[in-house]
This record gives C-alpha cells, sequence and structure tokens, in this order.
C-alpha cells in the first residue's frame, strides 16, 4: 500500500455543531474539527507544510465528501477503510476536487484552495492543521460575506 497516490474519497456522515465540523469516517471513528469556520471568498492559501483537508457537503448538511491534500503520512489502505479521498499534486499542479473546488499546489509549498458553494451545491469546508494549531475555513459567496 501506498502513501503517494491519489485514492477516491466516500459518502461520510457530517454534523455542524455551534463548536465545530464533526465526521464520522466509514469505520465507526468520529473526530471533531473545533471551532466555527472562518468564512472565506475568492481563494485560501495554507501555511506551507500544514495538512490540508477539504470538506464539501451535500445539499442536507449530513452528508459530505472529504478529501486529504498532499498527505503523505496515511497509507491508502487506512484511508479507504475510513472513507476519505486524498489527492497528491506536484508542484504548480492544479486539480478539480468536485464539481466548483479547485486546489493547487504552489512552489513554496502552499495549498490554494478556489471553492463556489453554489456549484458544489453544498457547504466547503477547509480545515489547516499541524502538531500545533488548527483552523477551520468555509468558502462562502461574496454577498454572505457582508
Amino acid at each position: 500500500m501506498s502513501a503517494r497516490n491519489d485514492v477516491a474519497p466516500s459518502t461520510l456522515g457530517v454534523e455542524l455543531l455551534d463548536h465545530g465540523v464533526q465526521v464520522e469516517y466509514l469505520d465507526g471513528r468520529t473526530t471533531l474539527y473545533r471551532g466555527v469556520p472562518e468564512a472565506v471568498t475568492g481563494t485560501l492559501t495554507t501555511a506551507p507544510g500544514r495538512e490540508t483537508h477539504v470538506l464539501v457537503t451535500d445539499p442536507t448538511e449530513t452528508e459530505g465528501v472529504m478529501m486529504y491534500v498532499n498527505d503523505l503520512k496515511t497509507h491508502e489502505d487506512i484511508l479507504e477503510a475510513s472513507g476519505v479521498g486524498r489527492v497528491v499534486l506536484d508542484e504548480d499542479e492544479e486539480e478539480e476536487l468536485f464539481p466548483g473546488v479547485r486546489v493547487r499546489r504552489t512552489k513554496s509549498m502552499r495549498t490554494e484552495i478556489e471553492a463556489d458553494p453554489e456549484v458544489a451545491r453544498g457547504r466547503v469546508f477547509v480545515f489547516e492543521e499541524d502538531d500545533w494549531a488548527e483552523t477551520s475555513y468555509e468558502f462562502v459567496n461574496d454577498a454572505e460575506s457582508d
């Protein structure tokens, strides 16, 4: 099994809470991305070397699909058992994760994400984390950010 290949995601359970976003994996485990996501529009650029997880919910906001971007630690069999997908991008490579959601890897080891929630037909969250911190974002339309 590899930690460097793309893996297709499965549908996961999602619960939007006052204090964060909870995801239930296929294997029954749950994780809570803590905090109210910061609203963003346009392009979100992550800090270099941070783990990037992208979650797109369905219109009911009870299910969604999650992709890890450039995760080189988690083996394919673990991702498949959990239902999380993965995309590995080379420098300056870009890919559409889902309709309305694009990711790009920059030369500075950063990830750029652009999303249009209307095209995605659900809510689009990005979770950025490392050993010291976790930050949550939600893409909103320009009119919603005012």
